[in-house]
């Protein structure tokens, strides 16, 4: 496990992309919607000369994770990559950590289907782990949506 980097809460997220990009010259990365899952929007910046990266998130009016802001408090989590590796694997090290004193959080393997979970460190601050598909899943995964489109295209 490594860190990957780190995320801050916006309240403005363009404002911020605009910002961090514009003026500190990170480079838009990815960026994803998880409002399905009851989140918000997030945009992972990199640093072209250290590599380094930030990930500015925004979390829209009802979310669980939608706060009040107080300037100085933006430290959204701290984010530990796994590497491509099995969701067992991510349980696993979720309930070390869990074990070892980190608390948990409503985010966990079983409500993301094995891709991330998060748990807070002794003084509340969020820490996420989260993993990659393995070379099989990546396969199994081609092979379901070949299937798919099989299955849709019309038989003469």
């Amino acid at each position: 496990m490594h860190l990957r980097y780190a995320g801050v809460r916006v309240t403005d997220l363009e404002r911020s992309v605009r910002f961090y990009t514009r003026i500190l010259g990170l480079r838009e990365e990815s960026r994803g919607d998880l409002s399905q899952y009851g989140r918000g929007t997030w945009v992972l910046l990199r640093d072209p000369a250290s590599r380094q990266r930030l990930e500015l998130n925004w979390y829209p009016k009802g979310s669980q994770f939608d706060v009040p802001f107080v300037t100085g408090e933006g430290l959204d989590h701290i984010g530990f990559f796994l590497g491509p590796v099995p969701a067992a694997a991510l349980v696993r090290v979720y309930q070390r950590l869990l074990r070892n004193g980190a608390g948990p959080t409503s985010v966990t393997p079983a409500s993301t289907g094995g891709w991330v979970a998060y748990v807070t460190d002794p003084d509340g601050n969020w820490i996420e782990i989260f993993r990659d598909q393995t070379v099989a899943e990546k396969r199994a995964a081609r092979a379901q949506a070949v299937s798919e489109r099989r299955k849709a295209k019309p038989r003469p």
